[in-house]
């Protein structure tokens, strides 16, 4: 059986929001889900962490050059990951240049956080520029949104 979750996290991975910025995003997200399975749900981390797309990532790309990430991501994430990441910098080995694991081009999109709201079985696709500036005010704090598949 596999799963889907439409997610939505900071940009900035290491900010988190008060409980009742949360659950004033969190009403602003469900309305625009009603036909959602389970959630939205509300989640904080001690640590910054991976948050994947699942099976719908085609690429990783350097936002400087373009190159494909190759092989290097994984082992970049588990130097971090084993660092408590406590930084998402890196060196991209394709032109050198210093980015953030976060600011790579991501196909689907995915990115990294302490703070998330996920809703399982969304029934529904990305949420348009309107509904996520919306969620967005409600919160206080950019965001980003992730489908991923399981």
């Amino acid at each position: 059986m596999s799963d889907n979750y439409l997610t939505v996290i900071p940009t900035d991975p290491h900010w988190q929001p008060d409980r009742a910025a949360a659950d004033h995003a969190k009403a602003a997200l469900s309305a625009l889900l009603p036909d959602a399975r389970r959630g939205p749900e509300a989640r904080w981390h001690d640590t910054v962490e991976v948050v994947h797309c699942g099976t719908n990532l085609e690429t990783i790309r350097c936002p400087h050059c373009g190159a494909d990430s190759g092989d290097w991501w994984g082992e970049a994430v588990q130097e971090c990951y084993d660092e408590g990441f406590s930084t998402l910098l890196v060196t991209v080995p394709c032109c050198g240049a210093e980015t953030s694991l976060n600011e790579l081009t991501y196909d689907w999109p995915m990115g990294f956080a302490s703070f998330r709201i996920a809703a399982l079985y969304p029934n529904r696709g990305w949420l348009t520029e309107e509904e996520l500036a919306s969620v967005t005010a409600a919160l206080g704090h950019p965001l980003r949104q992730i489908l991923a598949h399981f």
